[in-house]
């Protein structure tokens, strides 16, 4: 019984650094953990009201993820973008997404596109329930799913790393001011197009969608948030 009770702490505590890890992701899209600001682990687990282990355990995922970095004796420290290195990802992403949109609609077939529209109806969900959270996961899977498609697992990789690294900021006052709603539709309007067959259309429509998240992007790392400069727990 003793290997029992070891186990359900492990499960405990695993789970108790996932909830901590999604407080971080949703500070992180809201706004509140500031790019360039360094955050320690007992500020942050006092904010939150938990121990400064799963903490730790978090900001660690989060580092694989290349969303922080640690920093010796300090904390994490939360990755910058510049603008130069969105238009690097965002031209990446297009070279690589969509040609693929267009050859992934001439081979896959209507069933296995159909299957993906449960997705792109939870993106536009999310969005008019303002659930930010939602709506990157929901974004993260669609694209990356559909991508899939195409058989090369690679491809897949290297497209999630550079979502990744082009993560979004700030979406909370996109969000109050409704901004995210058209991005999300154009999830149904790109799956319709590549249903119907119409390659150099989906193509066109992708090469819109990333060109409008680029844009979302650079509104959302300018709107202001509700916190003082540093945000939740900031190392001063």
């Amino acid at each position: 019984m003793g290997d029992l009770k070891q186990h359900s702490l492990i499960k405990a505590q695993e789970r108790l650094r996932d909830q901590v890890g999604h407080a971080l992701r949703a500070a992180l899209i809201a706004g509140e953990l500031r790019p360039g600001s360094v955050y320690s682990a007992p500020g942050l687990a006092a904010e939150l009201g938990v121990s400064a282990t799963p903490v730790r355990e978090a900001m660690l995922d989060l580092a694989r993820e290349g969303l922080v970095e640690p920093v010796r004796n300090k904390g994490f420290r939360i990755t910058e973008v510049s603008e130069r290195d969105l238009d690097q990802y965002t031209e990446l992403r297009t070279m690589i997404e969509v040609p693929t949109i267009g050859r992934i609609t001439r081979t896959a077939t209507a069933e296995q596109l159909e299957e993906l529209r449960p997705i792109a109806e939870e993106i536009v969900t999310s969005a008019r329930e303002h659930n930010l959270i939602g709506y990157l996961e929901a974004d993260r899977r669609f694209h990356l799913t559909l991508l899939g498609l195409a058989g090369n697992e690679r491809l897949v990789e290297t497209v999630g790393d550079l979502r990744k690294r082009s993560r979004l900021y700030g979406l909370t006052g996109l969000d109050e001011a409704g901004k995210l709603v058209s991005s999300a539709e154009e999830h149904i309007e790109l799956l319709d197009l590549m249903i119907s067959g119409d390659a150099e259309a989906a193509e066109a429509c992708m090469q819109r969608h990333l060109g409008h998240v680029r844009s979302l992007w650079a509104q959302g790392r300018d709107e202001p948030v509700g916190r003082a400069p540093g945000g939740l727990g900031a190392v001063r």
